[in-house]
């Protein structure tokens, strides 16, 4: 025995590991991996969306993206996930009016959120015109990018017309000009590896009015 404060014998810790052994022992094995796996399990949450006009009500893992619970719990396949680190832009959809990443934001976040994928912009039988121009002007090749191209497409025209600034604004104390060079830098965020970039380019400029 250890003299001094706090002082512990051999045989107060051998009764002490016997205890223990026990209370392991009634549990059982499985009670005891019962009571891991509860320990364990993550937290869920209850979210509402309003996902293309129709609000959806998911209990998801709160590490759930938004993009996965689009994908894997709405079963809105049109978004796609490429990077899942918000730098290919294929996860992009609206929210509230504004593009965003869906790969980079939380489910959680997005109560009471209004979200547009592409399928909400248009069907195959009434096209949005941005969807129509796309196939005219052949603005995509395999097609994977071209879910959040179009999306960013847009939002993006609805950006210029709202005056919000970008990179190559001249001058941001007035509204910002119609042109393919806003267009272009704004759209710098959607990587398609097919190339279609001046088909995009032109696709937008004929929905927007301008000469690409």
């Amino acid at each position: 025995m250890t003299e001094g404060y706090g002082a512990i014998s051999r045989r107060d810790v051998l009764k002490t590991s016997a205890a223990g052994a026990a209370i392991a022992g009634s549990l059982g094995p499985g009670n005891v991996a019962m009571a891991q796996g509860q320990a364990d399990a993550p937290p869920h949450a209850a979210v509402t969306l309003k996902v293309n006009g129709e609000s959806t009500r998911l209990e998801l893992d709160t590490r759930t993206t938004l993009l996965d619970a689009l994908r894997e719990h709405v079963k809105l396949t049109g978004t796609k996930k490429g990077c899942d680190h918000g730098q290919c832009g294929a996860c992009t959809v609206i929210v509230n009016g504004r593009r965003i990443n869906s790969c980079l934001t939380l489910a959680v976040m997005h109560e009471g959120d209004e979200v547009t994928t592409i399928e909400g912009l248009g069907s195959p039988d009434n096209l949005h015109p941005m969807q129509a121009a796309f196939v005219e002007h052949d603005g995509y090749q395999c097609g994977y990018c071209t879910p959040g191209q179009i999306c960013s497409a847009v939002a993006v025209l609805e950006e210029i017309r709202a005056g919000v600034p970008s990179h190559v604004t001249a001058d941001v104390s007035k509204p910002s000009p119609m042109t393919t060079t806003e267009m272009r830098e704004r759209m710098s965020g959607n990587i398609c590896r097919c190339g279609a970039y001046s088909n995009i380019a032109e696709a937008m400029a004929q929905v927007a009015g301008v000469k690409a």
